[in-house]
């Protein structure tokens, strides 16, 4: 099979490493003077330093080039969410494309699945996502993922593409909630972020990350995704990871706002993107037009846009009147 992972980030770098070992694969990359840094050096020292790439991937500035490799194969799109309109409205007569991009895309609110709806409605699509840190991947750790697609046969070839004995590539039909899944919690893992840099302590966050767990679920279903999807590697498991786990940019980012740091100061210092920050707005005005309750949502939007500090937030989500305890959507009377 000849793959092409466009975008040589750390997820596509990571990702490119672990198809080129058993198939054709080539890496695009965007900026030409880094392409050829990568040739010479073989490692990706912007993104993941330290990692030696494979003799037998082939690293691409050309984006035709990258395309062409792969038209018959499967594209797999490893940019920023804010980038992958743009990469689908030009992967022409490609049969098979998967995105590893995780968020609401800034201004429209629009997921994967419906920007390609927009843009590729006749390509078979699908998305890649779970708990997956790049540099665990990239070192072969092991790690289990899922590709959702509508289409059976799209998720059984990201399985012959990817599935390795240090990578454990899972399926699904159902795409929005794996979506969901992958937006929301880069929100929650903010939320995380701030309640251990404020060292509120092991039960704040374990109702955090309970409660993150029980919006996302909320917006999934109200946007016709499986339920049961969010108890999964998309759900709960990516929300756990990303929540937790000193890699997630995202948990940094609540981590540095607890400190008092101005989140212009905190972005410029982490070098990546960190999706939570683009997609809150976004996750909360899609969650307000279907009548969802996302109250950690709301208060992470609140921080990001320095309505309230983060003590201020926390203090209006403790304030919050007693009710039962509820997981499941339920429309709006």
């Amino acid at each position: 099979m000849k793959i092409s992972v466009l975008g040589a980030g750390a997820w596509g770098t990571a990702i490119a490493l672990v198809a080129s070992g058993r198939h054709e694969t080539m890496l695009w990359v965007r900026d030409v003077a880094q392409a050829a840094a990568m040739r010479q050096a073989r490692v990706n020292e912007r993104y993941l330093p330290g990692i030696a790439l494979a003799p037998e991937l082939a690293i691409e500035a050309d984006l035709a080039a990258a395309l062409a490799h792969a038209a018959a194969g499967l594209v797999l799109i490893a940019t920023p969410m804010a980038a992958l309109s743009q990469m689908l409205a030009q992967v022409g007569d490609c049969d098979h494309v998967i995105w590893l991009s995780k968020g609401f895309e800034a201004g429209s609110g629009r997921l994967g699945h419906e920007i390609a709806r927009d843009v590729q409605p006749q390509t078979r699509v699908g998305v890649l996502s779970g708990p997956s840190f790049a540099l665990e991947v990239a070192r072969r750790q092991p790690t289990a993922v899922v590709a959702a697609s509508t289409d059976a046969t799209l998720a059984e070839l990201a399985v012959a593409a990817l599935h390795s004995e240090h990578l454990r590539i899972y399926t699904s039909a159902d795409p929005v909630g794996v979506e969901v899944g992958g937006a929301v919690k880069n929100v929650m893992a903010i939320a995380t972020g701030l309640c251990d840099g404020l060292a509120l302590g092991l039960n704040a966050r374990a109702a955090l990350i309970t409660r993150g767990l029980a919006e996302m679920t909320r917006l999934g279903v109200a946007l016709g995704a499986h339920a049961d999807t969010f108890m999964g590697l998309s759900g709960l498991g990516d929300l756990v990871l990303t929540a937790t786990g000193d890699l997630s940019r995202n948990r940094q980012v609540g981590l540095h706002l607890a400190r008092g740091e101005a989140l212009a100061d905190i972005l410029a210092g982490l070098g990546h993107v960190a999706e939570g920050v683009s997609s809150a707005a976004m996750v909360a005005r899609r969650a307000a037009a279907l009548g969802v309750e996302m109250p950690i949502t709301q208060a992470i939007v609140a921080v990001l846009e320095n309505q309230l500090s983060p003590i201020e937030a926390l203090t209006a989500l403790m304030g919050r009147e007693a009710r039962a305890e509820a997981v499941a959507y339920r429309p709006p009377r």
